[in-house]
Parts: C-alpha cells; sequence; structure tokens
C-alpha cells in the first residue's frame, strides 16, 4: 500500500502515487503525521430517519452497494490514508456493527501498533449517563486516548459515502498550525439550513461556526453557496483534551461539537476550514462525492447512483480500495434462456451468491445471496442479502431488507396508497418493506 521512495513536501513524506491513483495530485500523504494520528469514528447514531431499516441495526451498519456496510468507506479512509490506530465508538443497537468489525476487520497486526478498538457506551464517567452527544462520546474515551497517547486525534462520522485522503486534511492542518481544522464541502446556500456552517476569511480561517442556521454565512465572493462541515475533525491531543474536560464542566453545555466545542474556539483559538476538493479521492475533484444516507430516499439514490455506467464513485479503483467482511459464496447464477423465460440482469450489480432464474432485474442493486423467481420483474430497486423473490412478482423503487419473503404474484411500487397500507412509502415514492411488514416475524436480521 505505500511505496518506497518518499518525497519531501512542506517537511512532510508522502508517498510516490501507483499508476492511476485518483488522488487529486496523485500522491498519498502516508507520513509520521498519519502514523502518530488516533481516529475515533464516532458510530452509535439510531439513524431514526432510516425508517424500520434500523430497526435492528445503528446507520453505520446499513448495507451499502451491493457487499458494504456504510461504515466500510469511513474505515477504508483511514486504513488507506494510512491511520490504523482507530476507535469506533457504538452505542445504539451495535451488535451487528460490532460482529462486522471483528469479522472484516481483524486484519490489523497489533504487533505493529495497528489496531481497531471497539469504544462502547460503558458509562466510565457517570455510571447514569450513556454517550450525551458527539464530544461526550469522545470525552468518555479519554482514558484511551491518553494511553494512545497520539498527536494528533482524528474525529469523523461513521455514517456517510466518500473516498477521502485524511493524510491531506492532516498535511494541510500541520502547515497552517492549527489548534483544530474542520472539514467541508461547498453546498447550495438553501441546503445549508441542514449543516453546521462555517464563515471563513481569505486563508481559510473560520471566523464564525454556526449550526443548521436560518440565514447561513456564504462563501467569501460566492452568495449562492456555503461552507458546510463535514462532522470531520482533526485536533493536536492536548488542545483536544482540554477543550472537552472544559466542556464537561460548563453548565448547560449539550456536549456536541458543532453546537458547543467549535462555536466556542473559533474566536479563541486556530480554527481552520479543509475543503473536501482538495483531498477527494475520486474522478472529479471539481465535484467530489459525498453522500449522508440518512433517510430512504437518499439511501435509495445513492444505491442507484452505483448502478450508472460511470458512476460518480468509483468502487472499481484498486488503488484505493474499499475494505470489508463477505461471506464465501459462490458466483452470481443466471439461468434458463426459453423465449417465455429468461434470467437476465441489465444496468445492474449483481453480488455473489443471486440466483436469477428465469427473472428480469433492470437498474438495480441486489446484495449476496437474492434468488428472483421465475417471470418477476425488479425494477430500481435495493434488495438486501438473502431476499427470495417468488413468481411473477413485481417490484419498482423500492427498497427490501435482508431475509424478507416477497410472495408469489405480489406487486409492490406500482401503486403507493395500496403500499402504504402495509408498507412505508417515502416522500420521493420509494417503498421500503421488511420482514415484519410481510408478517414474517421478527427473526435476527443483521
Amino acid at each position: 500500500m505505500e511505496t518506497t521512495m518518499p518525497q519531501i513536501r512542506d517537511g512532510l513524506h508522502q508517498t510516490d502515487a501507483a499508476p492511476g491513483d485518483r488522488t487529486q495530485t496523485g500522491t498519498r500523504f502516508i507520513s509520521q503525521l498519519t502514523r502518530n494520528t488516533f481516529a475515533i469514528i464516532l458510530a452509535g447514531g439510531r439513524g431514526s430517519r432510516l425508517q424500520q431499516l434500523t430497526e435492528f441495526r445503528t446507520k453505520p451498519a446499513v448495507h451499502f452497494a451491493g457487499k458494504f456496510r456504510i461504515i466500510d468507506f469511513t474505515l477504508s479512509n483511514c486504513v488507506n490514508s494510512g491511520i490504523r490506530k482507530i476507535g469506533v465508538a457504538t452505542q445504539y443497537k451495535a451488535h451487528s456493527l460490532i460482529r462486522h468489525i471483528q469479522r472484516g476487520w481483524s486484519f490489523l497486526d497489533g504487533r505493529f501498533d495497528e489496531y481497531i478498538q471497539l469504544l462502547p457506551a460503558q458509562q466510565q464517567i457517570d455510571e447514569t449517563q450513556w454517550y450525551q452527544g458527539t464530544a461526550d462520546a469522545v470525552y468518555q474515551n479519554l482514558n484511551f486516548i491518553h494511553r494512545c497517547n497520539p498527536e494528533h486525534v482524528l474525529i469523523v462520522a461513521g455514517d456517510h459515502i466518500y473516498k477521502m485522503d485524511y493524510g491531506r486534511m492532516l498535511a494541510a492542518h500541520a502547515r497552517q498550525r492549527a489548534d483544530m481544522t474542520v472539514a467541508c464541502i461547498d453546498v447550495p446556500i438553501a441546503d445549508a439550513r441542514e449543516f453546521g456552517v462555517m464563515a471563513v476569511d481569505d486563508e481559510d480561517r473560520v471566523v464564525e461556526f454556526v449550526e443548521k442556521p436560518q440565514v447561513p454565512p456564504s462563501i467569501p465572493g460566492n452568495p449562492e453557496r456555503a461552507l458546510a462541515s463535514m462532522g470531520i475533525y482533526i485536533f493536536n491531543t492536548r488542545f483536544l483534551i482540554e477543550q472537552l474536560e472544559r466542556d464537561a464542566h460548563t453548565p448547560g453545555s449539550s456536549r456536541d461539537f458543532g453546537k458547543d466545542i467549535i462555536p466556542h474556539i473559533v474566536a479563541r483559538h486556530r480554527v481552520f476550514a479543509h475543503r473536501f476538493a482538495d483531498s477527494c479521492v475520486g474522478r472529479n475533484a471539481e465535484k467530489p462525492y459525498w453522500r449522508d444516507v440518512g433517510t430512504i430516499d437518499a439511501y435509495w439514490e445513492a444505491n442507484m447512483d452505483m448502478t450508472k455506467v460511470t458512476p460518480e464513485l468509483d468502487l472499481y479503483d484498486t488503488h484505493w480500495p474499499i475494505w470489508t467482511h463477505q461471506k464465501q459464496l459462490p458466483p452470481a447464477k443466471f439461468v434458463f434462456n426459453d423465449n417465455d423465460r429468461r434470467g437476465v440482469a441489465m444496468d445492474s450489480l449483481i453480488s455473489s451468491g443471486c440466483i436469477i432464474s428465469g427473472a428480469t432485474v433492470t437498474n438495480s442493486m441486489l446484495f449476496s445471496g437474492v434468488k428472483v423467481h421465475s417471470w418477476a420483474k425488479v425494477e430500481d430497486s435495493v434488495i438486501l442479502p438473502n431476499v427470495e423473490i417468488g413468481r411473477h412478482a413485481v417490484l419498482k423503487r423500492c427498497v427490501i431488507d435482508r431475509q424478507c419473503r416477497i410472495p408469489e404474484g405480489m406487486v409492490i411500487g406500482v401503486d403507493p396508497e395500496e403500499d402504504r397500507k402495509r408498507f412505508y412509502v417515502s416522500p420521493r415514492g420509494v417503498t421500503l418493506v421488511t420482514a415484519t411488514m410481510l408478517g414474517q416475524g421478527s427473526a435476527w436480521r443483521p
């Protein structure tokens, strides 16, 4: 993963780019900075806007893009960036997330001081409270950070889809002699009301930070755009500890980075914005790919993005791979070539273990172990693992949770009013189906 001919720029070691490396300038910033950084991934959110899709799992554990979990993108960014001391803070419905990390992310070697440490909410500071906010989730794990003794701490959400070289952000943080650096993305001013938004000066130093403002500050010289926080922060470790301890003893604080920590330190310390376009990994640095898949509509659309001929997010880039755990399954199989039934899939991603038996799949995402029986039609849909779709069934614009059994002849996604009687229909007309909705019990579905 690292080459052996380091270059020197701004006093930082960088590795030469492998041919085809898709970072913006073609160079990975794997350095002593990344090796001496501890990453803590905040992965404890309920994900309630994903409706029943998070009935049995936390949002970072939700399946995505045929074979991954959402958290795999953040974990892969860390590993590919050379940050291999990682803590994952968990809280709600964490069993499947913990199992996934244990099975799929055990390849880091503790003998070389590389690890992923699970940090469940254990009420370490106050025996009456779980994690109260993003800052409190880090504060409750200060003992672990002290033992790790890193130079920098990277704090990042575990529930977004993107590819980013955190080493570039660390290099900028060091070059600017920052106390804290906040990753940000350029968004339309109308969309900025859903984010923490920052105002910056000509050097990208943050001069104001407001959480979900009604009137967001705009980018200098561009009144139609704003800089929105991505929930990715780099702190000098000593500075982080000081601020967390101060905030923990501040009456009325909600113990949150966006609401409390950042607004307090902006006027008192060196806080800089780091633009995602400067460290994104992908084909188009001018339009970097980052998605919050926090609603059924956003989740469906992001999965549909992957079925395009040339997706904006490249899953086939071998120089910045997305790592995961997947069962050992046989190849996907397409059977029957009769005139009246033919097993075909077009403009779709079909995962291992799937059998398309005389059925038609169009513009869809099928996860592992899906079986589609004869004369069934699946269109514009996301089918999670181990689903069985009966003969003559029709699915359009659906998200089908894992282990569902779609009965023979059932039609879903054609009549929204009929679907609402049994299933969840999103504002944009995407139908979510779970085994419980089908009356198939609440069997364990990790």
